[in-house]
């Protein structure tokens, strides 16, 4: 097998750069090569892989896998303990998937995986791309997340905001990658930035389901949880006039074919209320969840700022 032309060895794309040969960096060296390496190997393999990783993880990460408890406890209080052990468990096998995943929408062309997406709901995105009028895209934190931009380039372009990686080498590694997805990449505190490119017609692929902390948020329900709730998305909205539209993105069951779906523009949206805007962004975030809730990226703390008086949940 062939490697694409467009995606040369990371060994050879960064190794000029001598800073990078110190042994700070010869971890992120060894996740890069890993990361190219998976990226070629055939689908199923892959698929196993990832399990394997996950199942290790889940097994052995035991601060990550208190955090993934405790969500899941927190927002699935519904299910039997069985249950939620199970979904914790599942929850860990899916990530460990889209690492590969990750890798595959990082180092490969797109264009080799055309076969394997469904997407539905395109006419919302091309009605504003013939109009020439950037749209606000609501990505989420699945497992497929990556992997979900390369699909999405596949159809419509994109700029994204992210957050810069704090390892300099895999940092400018991640960019080159995202680079070949997305049109330009967006640090996450560049608010003019992202407001420039939607008011020149871009589309903007934003992610707002993660805490940033008490100063950027406002509290509103997540799964019944109160969960600091960035007001960026509303803000965005109303400085640019872009539409919101939310992106919905899954691994299917049969673990080799996606589903991407846009859903209609927000309406009413931004209310000029903060808290029902956060409410409703997050509403429609969870909703998308409960699809798949195994493929959601429970990992991490999003209930770790808490209102005032309220205890820490991890």
């Amino acid at each position: 097998m062939t490697p694409d032309p467009e995606c040369e060895s990371p060994m050879t794309e960064h190794a000029s750069d001598t800073r990078f040969l110190h042994p700070r960096y010869w971890s992120a060296w060894l996740a890069i090569g890993a990361m190219y390496a998976g990226a070629w190997l055939p689908w199923r393999v892959k698929m196993t892989l990832g399990k394997g990783i996950g199942l290790l993880a889940w097994r052995f990460a035991r601060r990550r896998r208190h955090i993934t408890e405790t969500n899941i406890r927190l927002c699935f209080p519904e299910l039997e303990a069985a249950q939620q052990r199970k979904l914790v468990k599942d929850t860990f096998l899916a990530n460990g998937m889209g690492i590969l995943e990750t890798a595959t929408g990082w180092c490969r062309d797109p264009e080799h995986l055309r076969h394997r997406v469904v997407f539905e709901g395109q006419e919302h995105m091309a009605r504003l791309q013939t109009e020439g009028q950037g749209a606000l895209i609501i990505g989420i934190h699945f497992s497929t997340l990556d992997l979900g931009g390369a699909l999405h380039s596949l159809f419509f372009p994109a700029d994204a905001v992210y957050r810069p990686h704090d390892n300099a080498l895999f940092e400018r590694f991640m960019t080159r990658a995202r680079l070949r997805i997305f049109g330009s990449t967006i640090d996450r505190h560049d608010l003019r930035g992202v407001v420039r490119h939607l008011k020149a017609g871009h589309n903007v692929w934003y992610s707002p389901d993660q805490d940033f902390g008490r100063e950027a948020s406002v509290f509103a329900p997540f799964f019944g949880v109160e969960a600091a709730t960035v007001r960026l998305t509303a803000k965005i909205a109303r400085m640019t006039g872009a539409p919101v539209i939310p992106l919905i993105f899954h691994r299917d069951t049969d673990d080799k074919t996606y589903r991407l779906e846009y859903l209609p523009p927000l309406e009413d949206f931004p209310s000029g209320d903060e808290h029902a805007d956060a409410a409703r962004i997050n509403a429609v975030i969870e909703a998308a969840i409960r699809r798949h809730p195994e493929q959601y990226l429970w990992l991490h703390r999003r209930f770790k700022t808490r209102p005032e008086g309220e205890p820490k949940l991890y």
